[in-house]
C-alpha cells in the first residue's frame, strides 16, 4: 500500500533512475469541486513517498496503491418493484416508495424498474439499511427544474441498471432549491458508491453544474452513457473508474474527475476498458491522486484543442494527476490547448498507444517521466517530453515539437528557454548553450537517460536538451533538429556520455554539441561544408570504404553527429552526399545502405574530436564540456 501522503512541503529529494531530483516546493493542484470552471484551484500537497512509489510503475502496482473500487451487483433474485412515473406524479404498490407530487422516495434496499416521464419531478434514495438500491432505468425521463433528476442522498450503494434496448434520460433544473440534501448540483447526485452497468442508453444533461456527481466510487461498468453537463461531465470522489461501454462526455469544465484529497489511496481515476470520448472546456480526465489507462479507447479534447488560446489563470490538459499518470494499455488520444499528459509528480508510460497534439507539452512531469513501453507521437508540441528526469529504456517515441523535443529542466520553460518566472535554463541568458555546452550551468539533479527502445524528434528548438546530464546506454535516437543557428540537435549542459545504442543528430552548425569525449562508445561529429537541403540523403563512410549510415532528411542541417557500435575512435570518416538506404529506415535513418557512384564529398572528420570552432564533447567545466563530473548514481544506473 501506498505510504500516506505527507502534510508538510517537499525538501527532500526522490531518488529516480539513479539521480536524485529536487522536489521542493512541488505541489499537486486540483480544480475545486463546485465551481464552474477548472481554473480556480486549491493546492494539497504531494509527498515525496507518494512521487517515488510512482516513479516507473505499472498499470497494476499503482491500482493496487490505491483503494479498490466498490462494484455492486443488482440482486437477480429480488422482486423488482415497479415505479412509474406520469407527468407530475407516479405510482408503485411498494411500502417502500412514496410520492409527493412529483417527488419518489425510494426508502429501503431492493430493485425497483422506473419507467415513464417525470416533466418536473424528482427520484430520490434515502434508505437507512446498508443493502444494495437497484435503479432499472427503462425508459426513465426525469426532468427538475430545482434539483437533481435523480438524488442519492442515503444508501448502502446504489446501481443503476440501463434497461437492454432502452433509452433514458435524467436532466436537472438550472436554478437549485435551499435544502434539496444535495452539496452539488448534478443531474445524477449519490453519495454512495455507484454501479452504472446494463446494456441500454442513458442521456444526461447537466444544465446547472455537473452531470453524473458520486460524493464516493463511480464505476462505469457497461452501457452507453451520454453527458452534456455546463461544468464537469462525470465526477467521482474516491475514485473514477470506467470498465467499459461507451462514454461521451461534453462538458464545460473537467470532463472526468476525481477529487477526494484526505487519503494518498484515494482520489484516482481508472480507464480500463470501454471507448471514451471526452470534449472538454478544462482538462480532459484530472485526478487528484492518479490518472490510471490501463486498456479501452479514449479520446479527448480539452480546452478547445492544440489551436485554441488559452488564458493565463485556465487549465486544459488532456490528462491530469497530482501524483501521477501511468499508462499500460489502450489507446489515447489527446488534443489540448495546455499540455496533453501531465503529473505534478512522476508519469510512466509501459504500454498503450498514445498520439498527442498539445499547445504546450506533450509529456509533462515536474519530477520523473519513465517510457519503458508502448507508443507515443507527438504530432504538435511547444517542447515534446519534459521533465526533470526522462527516462527512456523501451517503446516507440516520435516527437514533432516547435521547441525542445526533449526537455530535461527544473520546471516549466518557455519558448526562449527560461522558467515561468523569467529564469534563464541554459549556458546563455534566455536559453541556448554556449557553442559545446554551458557546462558551468548544469543541474545535478536532471538527467536524460535512454536505455532503449526507438526515440525520433523533429524538433525546431533543441532536439535533446538537458540542463544537466545526459546517458546514452542503448536504443536508437534519431534527431531533426532546428534549422537556426540558436538551437542544436544536442544541447547538454553538463556531460553527455554514451556507452550503447545508436545515435543519430542533424541540425544547424551553430550551436551543436557532441557526446563527451570519455563516452565508452565512440562518436563522430561534423560539421558540413554548407547547409543541405531538406531531402538531401548523405551516408558516413569509413577510411576502407564501407557505408556506416544513411540518412535522409526532412529539413535542412549543417551538422551531423553519429554513433554506434561500429564506429572506431581514432578513426576517419566521410560524409557524402547520394546514396541509398538498403535496411529499415527510422526518422530518415538506416544502418548501412548502398553507396552512390562519383558521391560527392561534404566533409572529413574523425572520431572522437570535435570539429573546428564548436561541437565541444570535452569531459571538464568551461565551453566544450560539462562543468561537474556526471554523478556517480546516475552513471552507474547508466
Amino acid at each position: 500500500m501506498r505510504r500516506p501522503r505527507s502534510t508538510r512541503s517537499l525538501a527532500a529529494a526522490v531518488t529516480a533512475a539513479g539521480l536524485a531530483a529536487v522536489l521542493a516546493g512541488c505541489t499537486a493542484t486540483a480544480a475545486t469541486t463546485d465551481t464552474a470552471t477548472s481554473a480556480a484551484a486549491t493546492t494539497s500537497v504531494v509527498s515525496a513517498a507518494d512521487v517515488e512509489a510512482a516513479t516507473a510503475t505499472t498499470v497494476q502496482d499503482a491500482l493496487a496503491a490505491n483503494l479498490e473500487p466498490t462494484t455492486s451487483a443488482a440482486d437477480d433474485s429480488a422482486e423488482e418493484i415497479a415505479v412509474t412515473l406520469d407527468g407530475t406524479t407516479a405510482s408503485a404498490d411498494s411500502e417502500a416508495v412514496t410520492v409527493d407530487g412529483g417527488t419518489v422516495t425510494i426508502t429501503a434496499a431492493g430493485t425497483y424498474r422506473v419507467s415513464g416521464t417525470l416533466d418536473d419531478g424528482q427520484v430520490v434514495v434515502d434508505t437507512t439499511d446498508d443493502g444494495v438500491v437497484t435503479l432499472v432505468l427503462d425508459v426513465a425521463d426525469i426532468t427538475s427544474s430545482t434539483t437533481s433528476a435523480i438524488g442519492v442522498l442515503d444508501a448502502g450503494a446504489v446501481v443503476v441498471e440501463l434497461a437492454d434496448g432502452t433509452t433514458s434520460s435524467l436532466a436537472d433544473g438550472t436554478d437549485y432549491a435551499a435544502g434539496d440534501g444535495t452539496d452539488a448540483a448534478a443531474a445524477f447526485y449519490s453519495t454512495a458508491d455507484t454501479t452504472i452497468t446494463g446494456t441500454g442508453a442513458l442521456v444526461v444533461t447537466g444544465r446547472a453544474e455537473d452531470g453524473i456527481t458520486s460524493k464516493d466510487g463511480l464505476v462505469v461498468e457497461s452501457g452507453d452513457v451520454t453527458v452534456d453537463a455546463v461544468d464537469d461531465g462525470v465526477r467521482g470522489k474516491d475514485d473514477l473508474v470506467v470498465a467499459g461501454g461507451t462514454l461521451d462526455v461534453t462538458a464545460g469544465g473537467d470532463g472526468l474527475k476525481a477529487d477526494a484529497d484526505d487519503a494518498a489511496t484515494a482520489g484516482y481515476v481508472a480507464l480500463e476498458g470501454g471507448t471514451t470520448t471526452v470534449v472538454a472546456g478544462g482538462d480532459g480526465v484530472v485526478a487528484e491522486t492518479d490518472v490510471v489507462v490501463a486498456g479501452g479507447t479514449l479520446d479527448v479534447t480539452a480546452g478547445g484543442g492544440a489551436d485554441a488560446e488559452l488564458a493565463d489563470d485556465a487549465s486544459a490538459k488532456g490528462l491530469k494527476g497530482g501524483v501521477s499518470v501511468v499508462v499500460g494499455g489502450g489507446t489515447v488520444t489527446v488534443d489540448a490547448a495546455d499540455d496533453a499528459v501531465h503529473s505534478d509528480g512522476a508519469v510512466s508510460i509501459t504500454d498503450g498507444a498514445l498520439t498527442l497534439a498539445t499547445g504546450d507539452d506533450g509529456v509533462h512531469a515536474d519530477v520523473d517521466l519513465t517510457v519503458s513501453g508502448g507508443a507515443v507521437t507527438v504530432t504538435r508540441s511547444e517542447e515534446g517530453l519534459e521533465s526533470a528526469v526522462v527516462t527512456v529504456s523501451g517503446g516507440d517515441v516520435d516527437v514533432t515539437s516547435a521547441d525542445d523535443g526533449i526537455n530535461v529542466s527544473a520546471g516549466d520553460t518557455t519558448s526562449d528557454g527560461t522558467t515561468a518566472d523569467g529564469e534563464a535554463q541554459d549556458g546563455m541568458p534566455g536559453g541556448g548553450g554556449a557553442p559545446g555546452g554551458g557546462g558551468e550551468q548544469a543541474d545535478e539533479d536532471l538527467l536524460l537517460t535512454i536505455s532503449g527502445g526507438t526515440v525520433v524528434v523533429d524538433a525546431e528548438g533543441d532536439g535533446l536538451d538537458s540542463n544537466g546530464y545526459a546517458a546514452m546506454t542503448g536504443g536508437t535516437v534519431v534527431v531533426s533538429g532546428p534549422t537556426g543557428d540558436g538551437n542544436g540537435a544536442i544541447d547538454v549542459d553538463g556531460t553527455f556520455e554514451v556507452s550503447g545504442g545508436t545515435l543519430l543528430a542533424a541540425g544547424s552548425a551553430g550551436m551543436a554539441v557532441a557526446p563527451s569525449t570519455e563516452s565508452a562508445q565512440a562518436w563522430v561529429a561534423a560539421t558540413l561544408d554548407g547547409a543541405q537541403a531538406a531531402g538531401t540523403t548523405v551516408q558516413l563512410v569509413s577510411a576502407d570504404g564501407d557505408v556506416l549510415a544513411t540518412y535522409t532528411a526532412e529539413k535542412q542541417f549543417a551538422s551531423l553527429v553519429y554513433s554506434s557500435a561500429d564506429v572506431e575512435s581514432g578513426a576517419g570518416y566521410t560524409v557524402v552526399s547520394g546514396g541509398t538506404a538498403t535496411g529499415d529506415v527510422v526518422g530518415g535513418y538506416s544502418v548501412g545502405g548502398d553507396a552512390a557512384a562519383g558521391a560527392t564529398t561534404l566533409t572529413t572528420a574523425t572520431a572522437g574530436e570535435a570539429p573546428a570552432g564548436g561541437m565541444g564533447g570535452a569531459p571538464g567545466g568551461g565551453p566544450g564540456g560539462g562543468g561537474f563530473a556526471p554523478p556517480q548514481d546516475a552513471a552507474a544506473a547508466a
